[in-house]
């Protein structure tokens, strides 16, 4: 099995998409890649980026994350906040639900825990 590369620097994303959840305006969009390969059937890779704005998280997969762009705070229900920006790594557990409050554009590379 050979290793699966996710390069943020020349991915295609998809066109803007609005967020799910949106709380407040401006509302955020997302652009997404999911990397093609040989992926199992336990995780997906892929690159996203987000817009400026607040709204709620609604994938409750576990989740990876390496922030290559952008700064924004992540509020887990019942938590602190914590800061994110460009060259931090995040991982979210399986069920961790939200706020998202993006302040600059971020970009992500991801793998998806299924």
């Amino acid at each position: 099995m050979k290793p699966i590369l996710i390069s943020s620097s020349n991915a295609a994303l998809s066109a803007p998409t609005p967020v799910g959840e949106p709380i407040g305006q401006p509302a955020a969009f997302t652009r997404i890649t999911m990397n093609d390969g040989p992926h199992d059937d336990h995780i997906s890779t892929g690159v996203w980026e987000c817009s400026p704005g607040v709204w709620r998280r609604q994938l409750l997969l576990g989740e990876f994350s390496h922030f290559v762009a952008g700064w924004c705070f992540f509020t887990a229900d019942g938590q602190d906040p914590i800061e994110i920006k460009a060259g931090d790594a995040v991982f979210f557990p399986a069920g961790c639900e939200g706020t998202w409050d993006i302040r600059e554009t971020v970009r992500k590379t991801f793998v998806l825990l299924k």
